[in-house]
């Protein structure tokens, strides 16, 4: 069974109806600072947090004094830019005091559909989270056109779990959980604990949002779930307006998770696995033990590079007597990996023209 008080990797959703006064347009002051008291005493525990956090329009609304209702695109745009500034401010400031050091990260669907943006946002969150920073993750709305718009957080925040690797993601809702019917409309519809399977029947009791200001619907919510378990993540939908909700959903508040089959590590391994290799990469003895020991492979152990791919291709690993040992993401396009055969991770500025990444493919891409 999912728990809160287990989770190694945390991604939490925050909706603009807990984050924004409805009336006012003005941040709920004393909800982000309870918020950030969850936070620090999850991160606390050893737990790595991830915020995917909505409000930036609702908030530039407010401050540019934007009418209520639909927005033209370059007003949300413009209502994103002052509000996104508020936004971050208003995090840094909540958890400044318990030590923590925030990030601004803003994304696109373009950065999660294209894989090398894809590698390059991983690897930029990694590092975040290496060094103990919380980031703030949102969709980039001051320049994201619905072409290449998530349109919801929702779905956001289960492609960020996905991306950092999480085990849970909670939304925090304006409803406590996944129920059989809209229970504002219908009075019998019962609240699910546990969701095993997201079956066509479960699909179609999912209804409408009824949020002022969020977007997202319990569909978008099912699709986000559906992204989430998929890679091994748990995923619950709780209420959120409560102060402190991270520690209410500990402590048993009503909440629906939705449980996956696999944990994310080797969610990630099937996936990596059932990717189509563009190339192949030739290694020798030294590099098959390194990799046996759980190593990444680094262009030392190389002796040779069979076709042609670009950074974030999927590429087969094989031995000198020609065995087929897995295959993993490469971190280099087939020419630079092909100008790096043999040498030192130390020699790699020298030989491209910039530092460059040290494994040619790492151990956490590889499906061996």
């Amino acid at each position: 069974m999912a728990a809160i008080k287990d989770a190694k990797r945390l991604v939490v959703k925050i909706g603009s109806a807990l984050l924004v006064d409805r009336e006012t347009g003005d941040l709920r002051r004393d909800w982000v600072a309870a918020l950030a008291a969850d936070v620090a005493r999850i991160k606390a525990r050893g737990t790595d947090v991830v915020l995917v956090s909505s409000g930036s329009i609702a908030l530039g609304r407010g401050a540019l004094k934007l009418p209520k209702g639909s927005l033209a695109l370059e007003q949300s745009q413009a209502a994103a830019a002052v509000g996104q500034i508020r936004l971050a401010r208003a995090y840094e400031e909540v958890l400044a005091p318990y030590g923590i050091t925030t990030a601004q990260v803003l994304v696109t669907l373009e950065d999660s559909a294209d894989r090398r943006r894809y590698l390059n946002s991983r690897a930029t969150m990694e590092t975040l989270l290496s060094l103990g920073a919380v980031p703030i993750v949102n969709e980039n709305d001051t320049v994201a056109t619905d072409e290449i718009r998530y349109g919801d957080n929702d779905r956001l925040a289960a492609q960020v779990a996905v991306t950092v690797g999480a085990d849970q993601l909670v939304l925090l809702s304006d409803v406590d959980g996944f129920y059989s019917a809209n229970p504002q409309v219908d009075p019998t519809a019962k609240r699910f604990e546990f969701v095993n399977d997201i079956t066509p029947e479960i699909e179609a009791m999912a209804g409408d949002g009824v949020s002022g200001l969020s977007k997202g619907g319990m569909k978008t919510k099912l699709m986000a779930a559906k992204t989430a378990v998929g890679a091994g993540c748990a995923m619950a939908i709780t209420e959120g307006s409560v102060l402190a909700p991270l520690e209410a959903l500990e402590n048993g508040a009503n909440a629906t998770w939705f449980l996956p089959t696999l944990d994310p590590h080797a969610a990630r391994k099937r996936w990596i696995s059932a990717m189509k290799p563009m190339g192949q990469i030739i290694i020798d003895a030294g590099a098959v033990g390194a990799l046996e020991r759980g190593k990444s492979l680094l262009p030392a152990g190389v002796t040779a590079i069979v076709g042609r791919f670009r950074r974030g291709d999927a590429v087969t690993i094989i031995d000198a007597l020609g065995r087929e040992l897995g295959q993993g993401i490469t971190s280099y396009p087939s020419d630079e990996a092909t100008a790096l055969i043999g040498h030192k991770t130390t020699e790699i500025e020298q030989i491209l023209g910039y530092p460059g990444r040290a494994a040619l493919i790492h151990r956490d891409d590889m499906a061996i």
